[in-house]
This record gives structure tokens, C-alpha cells and sequence, in this order.
């Protein structure tokens, strides 16, 4: 039987290398992978200071959930736990916090919605030498610069686009989704975000419902005098 060619045999060499580099890019694209639904695991490493102040903040995590629209981010320190519940269409954000001295929760309206988008439209994302796998995933380096001029460090996995680039307003610009960052805290230490296990299964629809009761509901305001 003879062998079959899909190209013939007396092309041009410049034509030969033209198709490989097209047979190339079109692997490429078959091995990104848009993300409607997902579930990400980080484990968080506190920065030193902390962990040695804190250690019952040993072990802490973040869950990322994405559907469609509607997003979702987990964080449990253990002493405190905060959900964010966001929708990038009513361009709203619910932040719930369970914590020794009560569960309070605080909606955020369009304008503040806005107003914080525009602040993290306006990080930038710079690609640095070096890559790193993560569960299973190749990222690239990045660092992000923040509009105060701020940066922190990103490994970010190309193979993974997010339908929904609002889905984290920090990184509505990276060319993919984080799979290790770090979190600049309040003090201007900075926390370190890495992923554990990424799940790609559909997201239920409950995950992003907001609690009818159990919850008392404070402004931004009022929370900083229980603070206090």
C-alpha cells in the first residue's frame, strides 16, 4: 500500500516552513482551552512575620469558583472566613465574613462596582523569563504592576482562558488564569496564593446564591468600627 501525502513532495522550502510554522500555531490553539466553568483550589503561604505571630493561620486557603458571569472567591484563615460573590452583568459584590464576633454581610452597588473596576483596569501585566508547572499546567512568569506602582508576582497557565475576563477584577488583563500569585495585604506584606488542584466541571448554580438569613447586614462603614 502506498503512503499517502497531504503535501507534495516538490515544494518550495519555503513553503515547508511556512506550513510548519501554521501546523505549529494550530496545535497551539487546540491545546488552549476556554474556561466557563471552574473550581480552584490555592493553598496560602503567609508572609513570614505573620506566620510566625499567627501559626492557627497555618494551613489557610482560597477557592476560586468560576459560572459563567457569576464568580466566587473563598478565603479561610481559619479565625475569619470572607466569601466574595460577584456579578460581572448586575455588576455587583456581596462580601460575607464569618468570624468569632459575628457573621455580617455587606453588599457593594454598581457605583462602588465601577469604581473598583476601574482602579484594576488599570494593573499592568509584564511577561518575565521563566515558567513553572503547576498541577499539571506550564505558567509563565508574570509581574503585575499596580496603578499605585505596587507590583507582585504571577504564574499564570496560557492553556487556561477565562470566558469571563471580570471573573477577578486583578486580573481582568493576564493572558490566562493565575495558577500562583502573591496578594499585597493592607500592611504591604505580601501573600502568596498556589494552586493545589484546578477542576474544570461545572459549577452548581447555589454556590453563588446569597444567604437570606444568618447574616447581619452592615455597611463598609459599620464594619470598620466593629474593627476597631
Amino acid at each position: 500500500m502506498k503512503n499517502i501525502s497531504f503535501m507534495p513532495m516538490n515544494l518550495p522550502k519555503k513553503w515547508w516552513l511556512t506550513c510548519l510554522v501554521l501546523s505549529l500555531a494550530a496545535g497551539r490553539l487546540c491545546a488552549q482551552r476556554y474556561v466557563s466553568d471552574a473550581r480552584i483550589v490555592y493553598r496560602l503561604e503567609l508572609p513570614p512575620e505573620q506566620a510566625q505571630l499567627d501559626a492557627m493561620l497555618e494551613g489557610s486557603t482560597l477557592t476560586q469558583y468560576i459560572r459563567g458571569h457569576l464568580s466566587r472567591i473563598d478565603m479561610d484563615l481559619h479565625v475569619v472566613r470572607y466569601t466574595y460573590i460577584i456579578d460581572s452583568r448586575q455588576h455587583t459584590l456581596v462580601t460575607l465574613i464569618d468570624s468569632h464576633s459575628g457573621k455580617y454581610l455587606i453588599r457593594s452597588g454598581s457605583d462602588e462596582y465601577e469604581k473598583d473596576l476601574k482602579r484594576y483596569t488599570g494593573i499592568h501585566f509584564k511577561d518575565e523569563p521563566g515558567t513553572r508547572e503547576l498541577v499539571g499546567y506550564n505558567c509563565q512568569k508574570a509581574t503585575g504592576t499596580m496603578p499605585e506602582g505596587e507590583t507582585f508576582e504571577v504564574y499564570y497557565a496560557r492553556d487556561l482562558i477565562p470566558e469571563n475576563k471580570h471573573y477577578s477584577r486583578r486580573f481582568m488583563n493576564l493572558k490566562g488564569i493565575p495558577l500562583q500569585f502573591e496578594i499585597i495585604t493592607k500592611t504591604g506584606a505580601k501573600m502568596r496564593a498556589i494552586a493545589t488542584s484546578v477542576d474544570l466541571q461545572p459549577v452548581p448554580a447555589s454556590y453563588f446564591e446569597v444567604p437570606a438569613s444568618g447574616y447581619k447586614l452592615i455597611s463598609k462603614e459599620e464594619l470598620e468600627r466593629i474593627r476597631n
